[in-house]
């Protein structure tokens, strides 16, 4: 499978997951709070397809034909005036427009340059973005919800993907390794993956090392939580979703600092 059809394809799988669960939500439940700070699910909701409605019809030509993002406020106000399963219809909606609009690219469109949120890039890389972002957030609801799903699988793979990229960033900025020092994410659960990253004149991910300064240890959720700045640190160590081996104060501080991104 090319790059482009499984990007097109683990987006479909999100995009049928977040309506097929918001669609068994109780009135109520759409007012809890996410695990968001600014938004309750419906904000969730309303964020997830005011994106991909602005994205609608849209393909760049170069990075001087930016994601028209200007539009995203109205429709997000828009959304969130809309009643439950009328939400759910508008959502189901934009996501067929834009499952239309990826079925009629090609992989030479996913290669050309795009502004992204993450700075200039790739379209392809872009539409990445967007399923992490769609992957994260439905865990976003499900979570405080007590609503369990899989966190395996594909669309996980590409969305811990994201994550990965910037591993060093993490190891060296949020981490604060120094020269000398390395890491071993272990990462078991429903995603698996052995990372390392060592620093000599700055931290980059490097093949495995015998003996790490330091192992975390993580669930592939609580790894993913931790990323993305969702839920307190303290606790899955207490849950021992995350643990650490090897220099102590060094995997005690690593398990604390794992954010990069909200």
């Amino acid at each position: 499978m090319s790059e482009r059809d499984l990007i097109v394809s683990n987006l479909d799988v999100c995009w049928t997951s977040v309506v097929e669960f918001l669609s068994t939500l109780e009135n109520s439940q759409w007012e809890t709070q996410s695990l968001c700070p600014e938004w309750t699910i419906r904000g969730v909701a309303a964020h997830m397809v005011s994106v991909e409605q602005a994205l609608s019809n849209w393909l760049p030509s170069g990075l001087d034909t930016p994601p028209p993002f200007e539009k995203v406020e109205g429709y997000f106000e828009a959304a969130m005036q809309l009643p439950e399963a009328e939400l759910v219809e508008h959502m189901q909606q934009t996501f067929d427009i834009r499952r239309q609009n990826l079925s009629e690219t090609t992989q030479e469109d996913f290669a050309n340059p795009s502004v992204t949120p993450i700075g200039p890039a790739t379209y392809g890389r872009f539409m990445a973005v967007r399923e992490f972002d769609f992957w994260m957030h439905e865990r976003d609801c499900r979570i405080p919800l007590g609503i369990a799903t899989d966190n395996g699988g594909p669309a996980a793979e590409m969305a811990l993907n994201e994550v990965h990229l910037s591993i060093g960033y993490i190891a060296g900025k949020k981490i604060g390794l120094t020269a000398g020092q390395s890491i071993h994410f272990d990462i078991t659960g429903s995603v698996e993956r052995d990372i390392y990253v060592r620093v000599e004149e700055r931290a980059i991910e490097c093949e495995a090392i015998d003996t790490p300064t330091t192992t975390l240890h993580l669930d592939s959720m609580a790894f993913m939580n931790q990323a993305c700045g969702r839920i307190d640190p303290e606790v899955p160590i207490a849950e021992g979703s995350i643990r650490w081996s090897g220099d102590e104060e060094l995997g005690a501080h690593a398990a604390r600092n794992l954010r990069f991104t909200m």
